[in-house]
């Protein structure tokens, strides 16, 4: 038996457990959404910070490879539509843990503790980049929390561009602001040449608040920005909870 982990948010550019091997590609049926409440990384329970989670996307099932993609590029009258499918993949990185049943469970140990705020573990199909129709490796772990404010209390749910932009811009926590933790994303995501249109047009709104051009690296609190966007109440975490780059 091997442990496979999909990350697609933090877990992409900082794993912090020990695995043997990765792999970079997608899954399918799921779209990523800024509607989770982080109170021990980012944010603090009086404030807290907007995280990434994945929630069902029906219209994220595609079938599209490099052929198909390479093919339409040369047809203009379909390029916009097969680049919409293309985009709608939620890529990241499949983290390997073949060490034996000890590693495997430091390694669920670790992702546990700092994955907390997520309810929800599920299993996928996780395709390589080429080969969207036979899956590279199945029943891949992920971890993910309920749409539903009621039975999850972390949480938040959608809301409108600009108050979202306005929250993570003003939300800090022990590891940080909320902000670096979105542009670390937007990078992470180009670095692994798949960009995803929502986190680049929620990164440039929350820039565009700070007034700060892309790729300045912000320092310090903006004291004229005061979140607007109702906070939910929220208890601190236990202690002992596993700090990261969230």
């Amino acid at each position: 038996m091997v442990l496979w982990v999909f990350g697609y948010g933090s877990l992409i550019w900082n794993p912090g457990f020990d695995f043997d091997d990765k792999i970079l590609g997608f899954i399918k049926g799921y779209k990523r959404t800024f509607n989770l409440a982080c109170i021990d990384h980012r944010g603090t329970p009086e404030h807290p910070a907007r995280t990434c989670t994945l929630e069902t996307d029906e219209e994220a099932i595609c079938s599209v490879d490099n052929d198909l993609r390479t093919k339409a590029l040369a047809e203009p009258l379909v390029t916009s539509t097969v680049s919409d499918l293309f985009d709608c993949l939620q890529w990241g990185i499949a983290y390997c843990v073949k060490g034996g049943p000890e590693k495997e469970r430091k390694a669920m140990q670790y992702l546990e503790r700092r994955e907390c705020e997520y309810d929800q573990k599920i299993s996928v199909d996780f395709y390589k980049e080429g080969d969207s129709l036979k899956p590279a490796v199945t029943g891949v772990l992920v971890f993910v929390s309920t749409p539903d404010p009621i039975g999850n209390k972390y949480y938040l749910g959608p809301a409108p561009l600009k108050d979202m932009a306005r929250q993570i811009a003003t939300a800090n926590g022990p590891n940080g602001y909320n902000r670096d933790y979105l542009f670390s994303m937007e990078k992470a995501l180009s670095n692994i040449c798949h960009e995803d249109d929502s986190i680049i047009e929620l990164a440039n709104e929350v820039r565009k608040l700070l007034n700060r051009p892309k790729e300045t690296k912000i320092t310090g609190s903006d004291g004229s920005l005061k979140s607007h966007v109702p906070l939910v109440s929220l208890s601190a975490l236990p202690e002992g909870t596993v700090a990261d780059s969230r």
